[in-house]
């Protein structure tokens, strides 16, 4: 070899593992053997001038590079850096010695140019691939796994295993030891394999070592032959070959290129591993964390660690369950014959001492501590994108801090805070970076109020980088994305939720560009189910903008003009469709139904035109409620809104029922009917309370001829199984007893008969016994209102209102 591996006197390849505490600790080792005039890492070399940055305060790792194409934001690629990465190590000593750091892996400018963005997302990670025995990355072949090789030359039936034992699970050698050995030993055997394999069918390493041998003879004219080289043990034998520089030269030769922009982003542990789809192909990169951070009695300090989190969890974990857990590793591991207790060991020991010999803490160990949710930070004054500035600049004025792991974010839009956080969050969706996605909140469901679920992922810088072509602020960008969208959308629907994204994110320069492709598609369109599909959305937008303090006139004029489009095109298209036609039309029709409750809600100054617009509605639900030739789904579905909204007079809504519920009526016509109205979770309880419409299914029911039962039986059980268990029960019960066709009274009427299942009046015993309880939960206590006593003189049963008998005064 014409290169030294070992030896002063020339360049010193240092051959590693992309990500393994054993490799790193034993090149902070070499560079301080060796002290060389300048380190060169692989990487790439637009990169060089982001090298300061590692040494701030700000940088901690995890972090990544990241390289884009200027023109193309979305091609992309990372290059992630841990703390107990070798190159981290190496820059981190360069920088700490005053030593120059050089990158010499072939530029992100002919990688991204070359289509493998994908491929380069790890290009820093290749070597692992020959160096760890990893899984190869999508879109990169690997025909064989040198490490396999090795493994199984020494024994071993699993490479990662066997490559722990020999270097990321032993110590860095005693006091005067050579901390070059381990290098040279490996190079040997890497040379072997090359020897045997070639490129080992990596069809990108010749380019890019060609490249890394060009860089290296630069570096030795600028700075001698004291140099220290640290980069996939793979690529060692090739940067120690003899070639010329004009082959080197005629192998990158005609390589396209792209104008690229680099920085530092934070990274993630979930990231790194290697089930992550981004990962660097360690499965447990809190576990090589811990190796690096905790030299001394890893397994002790591994295993309390474990003991610690557990405990969090409720799990009776006790010092003594931590040493027998340690003793119980280490027998382990002299028993298989490794070094160190490995995480198969401690995994073994946990399921048997803190486990009870179950796999129950297994996922959740995993998760915390073998993987770790661990997020970098990277400096303030790190170059970026101004987009990415102004996220930054805004994020902390609202104090919302990037974290890895997810949480839950609560917000109440009366408060200025709050309100900002919300619309830098939509802004941010609208852009397509979604930081945050919005859930229904678990406390209060006001529309002031919203929950949001965070959760900063990496790859959300290049979603930034991508955004960044909209604008240079979140909000000129985000106007200019939705004026595009608007001008784009293919549909109404689209349009409608387009505008209510706006109103949330605040949008008012988009918002007239919005209106008017509103306007302008909804002219065209003539699908009723198109109009009723995009009119719950621009209601709702119409709603937020009131609740937001945003003038939504303009919203409310087109969306009352498009209820009225419905209104009118509804009744026609009912008649006559069939089944999943009717089911559909139904869904379109509770939409309406609830759209309109909200645009006709009454208010100081609509409150007529709210009113004239339910009427109109109700028109329209009674003349589909009505007509024979409207499927029964979507007939008893009509009576329903009209029943609960009080529009019927007195026994209206039987009327109807007799009628579809009568012999002349298809069965399964009349289970659709029954399906339409009482289906849905309040169903049950409107028949529970009604005696003469329970009386009328049951007294259709039990008509319903043999032949039939069987067509409309899974209609029924459809129905009735949306109904609570409770509800069920009730009503099994009141059929048991019988019908009973005491006509409904109104509220504060005196029944004219007993309904079954409820008793003649008010048993004020029953009732005085819960007053203290409800005072307590009502906290109406501190009021003077004195503890109710029954009264001996009162009958059991007394039907004076209930304000009477409490004494309440309202």
């Amino acid at each position: 070899m014409s290169e030294r591996t070992a030896n002063r006197g020339g360049p010193v390849l240092l051959g590693v593992r992309h990500h393994g505490p054993g490799s790193a600790r034993a090149v902070w080792a070499a560079l301080e053997q060796c002290r060389p005039a300048a380190v060169l890492i692989e990487g790439p070399p637009e990169a060089d001038e982001l090298v300061p940055l590692a040494a701030q305060e700000g940088m901690r790792p995890p972090v990544a590079l990241l390289a884009h194409a200027q023109d193309d934001p979305g091609r992309a690629a990372f290059w992630p850096l841990a703390e107990f990465s070798p190159e981290w190590v190496a820059m981190r000593w360069a920088l700490a010695h005053g030593v120059p750091v050089r990158f010499i892996d072939l530029p992100a400018a002919h990688s991204l140019a070359r289509g493998e963005a994908e491929e380069t997302a790890d290009e820093q990670e290749t070597a692992e691939e020959a160096t760890g025995g990893q899984e190869a990355r999508s879109g990169a072949e690997v025909r064989i796994d040198p490490i396999g090789v090795l493994a199984e030359a020494a024994g071993y039936d699993d490479p990662e295993r066997w490559w722990e034992d020999v270097i990321e699970h032993r110590g860095g050698g005693g006091a005067g030891a050579d901390a070059l050995a381990p290098f040279a030993a490996l190079a040997e055997a890497m040379g072997a394999l090359r020897e045997t394999y070639g490129d080992g069918g990596h069809d990108r390493d010749p380019v890019r070592e060609a490249h890394m041998r060009l860089r290296l003879r630069a570096a030795r004219r600028e700075f001698g032959d004291d140099l220290a080289v640290v980069c996939g043990a793979w690529h060692v034998p090739a940067l120690a070959r003899r070639t010329t520089m004009t082959a080197d030269r005629q192998l990158l030769k005609g390589l396209p290129k792209v104008k690229t922009t680099v920085t530092w982003v934070p990274w993630t542990h979930r990231r790194l591993s290697r089930r992550s789809g981004y990962g660097a192909g360690i499965a447990s990169p809190g576990w090589y964390g811990h190796l690096f951070s905790a030299p001394d009695r890893p397994v002790e300090r591994w295993l309390t660690k474990v003991a610690g989190l557990l405990r969090e969890e409720d799990y009776a974990v006790s010092s003594a369950h931590v040493i027998e857990a340690v003793r119980l590793a280490e027998g382990l591991a002299t028993v298989r014959g490794r070094p160190l207790a490995g995480l198969t060991e401690l995994d073994d020991a946990v399921r048997a001492v803190m486990g009870d010999g179950t796999d129950a803490p297994s996922s959740l160990i995993h998760d915390r501590l073998v993987v770790g949710e661990v997020l970098g930070e990277v400096p303030e004054d790190a170059p970026a994108v101004p987009l990415q500035q102004d996220i930054d600049r805004s994020r902390r004025t609202l104090r919302l801090k990037p974290e890895a792991l997810e949480r839950e974010l609560e917000l109440d839009l009366r408060k200025e805070t709050d309100a900002g956080r919300s619309r830098l969050l939509h802004r941010l969706r609208l852009l397509g970076i979604p930081w945050g996605e919005p859930t229904r909140s678990r406390g209060s469901t006001g529309t002031f109020r919203e929950t949001w679920r965070l959760r900063w992922e990496p790859e959300l810088s290049v979603r930034v980088a991508e955004a960044g072509i909209w604008g240079t602020t979140v909000l000129s960008a985000a106007t200019a994305k939705a004026a595009s969208e608007a001008a784009g959308a293919a549909g109404l629907a689209e349009v409608t939720a387009l505008a209510e994204r706006c109103l949330l994110a605040e949008l008012p320069d988009a918002l007239p560009v919005v209106m008017q492709a509103l306007s302008d598609r909804a002219a065209l369109d003539a699908d009723v189910g198109h109009l009723a599909q995009a009119l719950p959305a621009l209601v709702r937008s119409v709603r937020y903008g009131d609740v937001r303090g945003t003038d939504a006139a303009a919203l409310r004029e087109v969306a009352t003009a498009l209820a009225e489009r419905v209104f009118v095109g509804l009744p026609p298209a009912c008649p006559g469709l069939d089944a999943d036609g009717a089911a559909e039309m139904r869904g379109h029709l509770d939409a309406t139904h609830q759209a309109v409750g909200l645009l006709g809600q009454p208010e100081s100054e609509r409150q007529a035109e709210g009113k004239q617009l339910r009427a109109r509605w109700a028109g329209v639900l009674r003349a589909v409620s009505e007509r024979d030739a409207v499927p029964g789904l979507l007939r008893g579905r009509a009576t329903r809104l009209l029943l609960d909204d009080g529009e019927w007079g007195d026994g209206g809504a039987e009327r109807l029922m007799g009628l579809a519920l009568s012999p002349g009526t298809p069965p399964t016509d009349a289970a659709g009917w029954i399906e339409g109205f009482a289906g849905g979770g309040d169903g049950g309880m409107l028949l529970v309370h009604d005696a003469r419409l329970l009386a009328l299914v049951d007294g259709w029911l039990t008509g319903v001829p043999d032949p039939a039962f069987t067509d409309v039986l899974p209609l029924l059980r459809r129905t009735f199984a949306e109904y609570e268990s409770g509800v069920r029960r009730t009503l099994g019960e009141l059929i048991r007893r019988g019908p009973a066709t005491a006509p409904r009274h109104p509220a504060g009427d005196a029944p004219d008969a007993a309904v079954p299942g409820f008793g003649p009046g008010l048993d004020r015993d029953r009732a005085a016994a819960v007053l203290p309880t409800l005072r307590m939960l009502l906290g109406i206590g501190q009021h003077g209102f004195d503890d109710e006593q029954p009264d001996p003189s009162r009958p059991a049963h007394d039907s004076r209102p209930a304000d009477d008998l409490t004494g309440a005064r309202t």
